[in-house]
């Protein structure tokens, strides 16, 4: 029988071209998968077309928009998640939701095999490979640019003599991956860290500086999900397509940074992700109004772990799992509503309500109604400093 190669298909020149260099290079079958998460681009059935066109004895392709929302960009939020306090996981997020579709492909057609795109150098192939393992610990994985030296030069060589139907055009100086939670670019000219970005490489958002006029949203939560906006309900899906659309307009979710990559190296990204930074913005508000001291710190330090498991490939690990919990657990009575403006670059809060609240005017207000017993503060502060005294007595002795 012959060997079955899964390879995860994205309908442009090196996935296409690696369709027949995989089947030359290995003599198995390759079943191309394609898995929309909210990338854009060509419709699903051309995509699927021109795979079996460039040799794939089959082609599925998957709309995992609103699964990839669900259970991938949610937990996100509920967990806050900002890898070095800045990036929301773009890229992250999108590689376990494909991993899971070129998995069940496999089982299905009876690979042993599956493919991905990527170089040795980046953190995707890890992410990747580690996500395979976990779900089938038996499938092999090859990335053909990193294992076969499919160069881009190459490939279109290959395009070319075996006439494929695909365009092998001048590739963009940038590279790009781009899904509903956010867009990532990086190389060309943004290697130089000193160099700016330029206005032509963003998509998802206008210019911050430009003026405009501010709109205001207001974001509901129930258990931490984004559930409407406005008042009008919507699905995860639909809450981050609308303030995308919202805040993107208003030139919020750009990010230039220099990031930690798992393989070791220092990379600098751009990254442009408005309806991610706008809900994550409002989540954050409304913990703070809704969730108790203690727990709250707590999440602080594992809001930041979640983030570094996601970033490193960990998805399916079992710790990963084990905080997924916990996060469930300190959201249960994140419920309310976040008022934000909308502006320059900013998605700033304005007003919180929650009938969750742990926020009580009469004992936060110094006015008429005042219950907080301030007779009790001089106690808790010399037991609170106690020891510290006791210390301070011995040092000074010293």
């Amino acid at each position: 029988m012959t060997e079955r190669v899964v390879l995860a298909y994205s309908g442009g020149l090196d996935t296409s071209v690696a369709i027949g260099w995989i089947a030359e290079e290995t003599g198995a079958e390759v079943i191309a998968v394609a898995v929309d998460v909210g990338q854009g681009g060509e419709d699903l059935d051309v995509i699927r077309k021109r795979a079996l066109a460039c040799g794939a004895v089959e082609a599925e392709v998957a709309d995992a928009k609103d699964e990839f929302a669900d259970e991938y960009c949610l937990p996100a939020i509920k967990a806050n998640a900002l890898y070095m306090d800045r990036y929301p996981l773009v890229s992250a997020l999108s590689r376990p939701a494909i991993v899971k579709h070129l998995v069940a492909a496999a089982k299905k057609h009876g690979a042993t095999t599956v493919a991905h795109g990527c170089t040795g150098k980046g953190n995707d192939q890890v992410r990747f490979e580690a996500g395979i393992v976990a779900l089938a610990p038996d499938l092999k994985c090859i990335a053909p640019v990193r294992d076969y030296a499919m160069t881009r030069d190459k490939a279109i060589a290959f395009c070319e003599a075996k006439q494929l139907p695909i365009a092998t055009t001048k590739k963009s100086p940038y590279s790009i991956d781009q899904n509903v939670f956010g867009r990532a670019v990086e190389t060309g000219f943004l290697e130089d860290i000193w160099n700016a970005p330029i206005e032509d490489i963003y998509e998802y958002t206008a210019n911050p500086a430009e003026p405009r006029d501010a709109d205001e949203v207001i974001i509901t939560f129930k258990e931490g999900v984004p559930v409407a906006v406005d008042g009008k309900p919507v699905t995860v899906l639909q809450a981050v397509q609308q303030l995308n659309e919202r805040a993107g307009a208003q030139g919020i979710g750009r990010i230039d940074m220099v990031e930690d990559r798992l393989v070791g190296i220092k990379s600098r990204e751009v990254y442009e992700a408005p309806g991610a930074i706008a809900l994550i913005t409002a989540h954050q508000e409304l913990e703070n109004v809704t969730v108790e001291r203690e727990l709250a710190r707590y999440k602080r330090q594992v809001e930041q772990r979640w983030g570094e498991l996601v970033y490193d490939g960990q998805w399916f690990s079992p710790l990963k799992r084990a905080l997924d919990g916990f996060i469930d657990e300190a959201s249960q009575h994140v419920t309310g509503d976040i008022r934000m403006t909308l502006h320059g670059g900013r998605a700033v809060v304005t007003g919180r309500r929650s009938e969750s609240s742990l926020y009580d005017f009469n004992l936060a207000t110094y006015d008429t109604g005042d219950t907080f017993d301030q007779a009790a503060a001089k106690g808790f502060i010399d037991i609170y400093s106690l020891s510290s005294k006791i210390a301070a007595r011995r040092d000074l002795q010293a």
